[in-house]
């Protein structure tokens, strides 16, 4: 019972770890395609022109 137990929760602990790991990537991802939108409309505004009669 005890070598079952075992394996049952080393199965386990490995599955959180991986689940962990895929989060991690799946922030760092997100936090990059956030940061690229973020320049993306930085430069988008700075290359609009301003227009000083309005």
């Amino acid at each position: 019972m005890a070598v079952l137990f075992y394996f049952v929760i080393k199965a386990i602990f490995n599955v959180d770890r991986s689940e962990r790991e895929a989060m991690a990537r799946a922030e760092e991802m997100q936090d990059a395609e956030d940061a690229r939108v973020a320049e993306s409309r930085e430069k988008k505004n700075d290359d609009q022109e301003i227009d000083p009669r309005a």
